[in-house]
């Protein structure tokens, strides 16, 4: 029986495509430090626990498709506090940040339609583009500017009659770029002249390093008939496991139309909608304190990569993820080595290729994205066994 051509056409996600691997070095005895994916090991607040085990109800029935009123209120507020005037009213709750996205190209593109995202983004967008038959268009951003955006002439030259959003990630997933005013404010006016959608994923917003002030695009009052702004609890409150993001957005079109979406799946997880509305009952130094555990992290990943021979790394402005180049032809094939052939003292080292990060794969084979996501002392281990891994591989 055939698979369908969307299928066969979609790789695995860059951050777990070694995952395989991986099993098998644990089940040979291993410890593996998993920089791959942005898991943090930051407690989750006992908030989030304390109001699943005082739920009082018989039945656990569905909840509303657009989410629990408590929960979308939070949010609300939340933005509210951060000068974006949301309203409930404004906000779908969806199954994570991912669907967040699936719903929004569902409802903004048609087959062949594109969308214009910079160049690395996120992994996990190119499935979701698969899926939705939409096309992705990039420009570049490159490690010597620290992946800001390129002028707006560079920007402009890649839209066509069928661009229908610009896609970005601020701070960015996966360099951790932290865009200025005058940036976000050249995405908007770009928006308008071309009569795009804006889709600004600001999850990380939290995690800004060395004194720079986060901008959102929830601030600037001519793009709010555009933007969706999408949003989860994963790595703001470490809650991955939780599956709760949201849609937000003060176009009542498309907000019709997410909800339209989130009924054909009937609702986000009871449960786990109840503990996310506990989250945002927290007081915000929550927030401030966790944001300087990560620069924290960031100061010592960096700090070791720029120690290892050959490594070039760029010091990332927020979120918790660098892109690294190392000495090597094939990062793919070096993270494969060091799960199946290498450790130290019966502790390797996973990472996630960067190729997969990019449209122009074939340019950045050099490359991996770390997420500082464990303690400083496991960051230390973990640069120790690359840089041990490099002098041993190259030594082949």
């Amino acid at each position: 029986m055939k698979l369908s051509n969307r299928i066969e056409s979609m790789p695995y996600s860059a951050i777990r495509k070694l995952t395989p691997y991986a099993n098998k070095a644990k089940e040979a005895g291993k410890k593996v430090y998993h920089l791959n994916i942005g898991a943090p090991d930051v407690e989750t607040p006992q908030e989030f626990f304390d109001a699943i085990k005082n739920i009082d109800m018989k039945v656990l029935s569905y909840a509303p498709s657009p989410g629990l009123p408590e929960l979308r209120e939070g949010m609300a507020k939340y933005y509210q506090r951060r000068d974006t005037p949301m309203t409930a009213d404004d906000i779908v709750v969806t199954a994570g940040g991912s669907e967040a996205l699936l719903f929004t190209l569902l409802a903004i593109t048609d087959v062949g339609d594109e969308i214009l995202t910079c160049e690395p983004y996120y992994t996990n967008y190119l499935s979701y583009f698969i899926e939705t038959s939409t096309t992705v268009t990039t420009f570049p951003t490159v490690v010597e500017d620290d992946f800001h955006l390129p002028s707006r002439e560079v920007i402009e030259s890649k839209i066509t009659d069928k661009t229908k959003a610009i896609l970005l990630a601020n701070p960015g997933n996966p360099t951790g770029a932290v865009y200025t005013q005058e940036e976000i404010e050249m995405i908007a006016d770009i928006a308008i002249d071309h009569n795009l959608w804006i889709i600004a994923e600001e999850l990380y917003r939290e995690f800004i390093f060395d004194g720079k002030k986060f901008h959102s695009f929830g601030t600037i009052e001519r793009i709010q008939d555009r933007l969706i702004l999408q949003d989860s609890i994963s790595k703001r409150f470490s809650g991955c496991g939780a599956r709760i993001g949201n849609l937000a957005c003060m176009n009542k079109d498309f907000i019709a139309a997410a909800n339209k979406l989130a009924t054909a799946r009937l609702a986000c997880p009871t449960v786990d909608m109840i503990g996310a509305a506990a989250l945002y009952e927290i007081d915000d130094s929550y927030l401030d304190q966790i944001s300087e555990i990560y620069q924290e992290r960031r100061d010592v990943i960096v700090e070791e990569l720029n120690k290892i021979d050959g490594v070039k790394c760029n010091m990332a402005g927020g979120a918790f993820y660098t892109v690294a180049d190392l000495p090597v032809d094939d990062a793919e094939d070096f993270c494969r080595w060091l799960l199946e052939e290498f450790d130290v003292d019966g502790e390797t080292l996973m990472m996630a290729p960067a190729a997969g990060f990019y449209e122009h794969s074939e340019d950045y084979m050099s490359q991996v994205r770390l997420a500082y996501v464990l303690n400083v002392d496991a960051l230390r281990k973990a640069m120790h066994i690359l840089d041990e891994g490099l002098k041993a591989y190259k030594a082949r």
